[in-house]
């Protein structure tokens, strides 16, 4: 299995009124999905709606604390990097722009697997922006991290048939 996200206790699942998981088995090893889950010039491959990703702080890829914007789930977003164990955990939290008091926070967990790694998702998100979005179309962003995960999955597999 994993281990748990480490929520900050404020996003924890128990305390958000939207919370949901996504998974997928990809035949493509952990290095691979780690690259393009670091390289924000990667992202609008695979991420639905992202066209860029600015860094902060001079940074050129994520780590540890790296600060951002970008635009996800339609929404222009600040955020910055809260959980980095390289080729196995990622999170970020944030909130859109428009509305500060409504965060998100989405974690990456990949896993080894004998066919490539298994890679779990998940998010909480709180406020009343994210309510109000929700309550328009209540599946949108699990449909939204479901295609992500297809689409990770199928640059992260090209990429590694490219260069075999």
């Amino acid at each position: 299995m994993y281990e748990a996200i480490k929520w900050p206790q404020e996003m924890a699942p128990s305390r958000s009124p939207i919370h949901f998981t996504n998974e997928l088995e990809v035949a493509a090893s952990p290095e691979t999905i780690w690259k393009l889950l670091t390289d924000p010039a990667a992202w609008p491959s695979f991420y639905p709606g992202v066209q860029q990703v600015q860094l902060l702080d001079g940074h050129t890829r994520f780590g540890a604390g790296t600060r951002f914007e970008t635009n996800l789930a339609g929404q222009d977003v600040y955020a910055s990097v809260q959980e980095f164990e390289p080729m196995t955990r990622i999170a970020w939290g944030g909130y859109p722009k428009i509305a500060e008091h409504s965060r998100a926070y989405h974690a990456w967990i990949i896993t080894p697997t004998a066919a490539g790694c298994h890679l779990w998702t998940e998010e909480t998100m709180q406020g009343p922006h994210w309510i109000e979005l929700a309550k328009k179309a209540p599946d949108i962003f699990w449909l939204t991290h479901e295609k992500l995960l297809e689409d990770l999955a199928e640059v992260a597999v090209t990429r590694e048939r490219s260069r075999a």
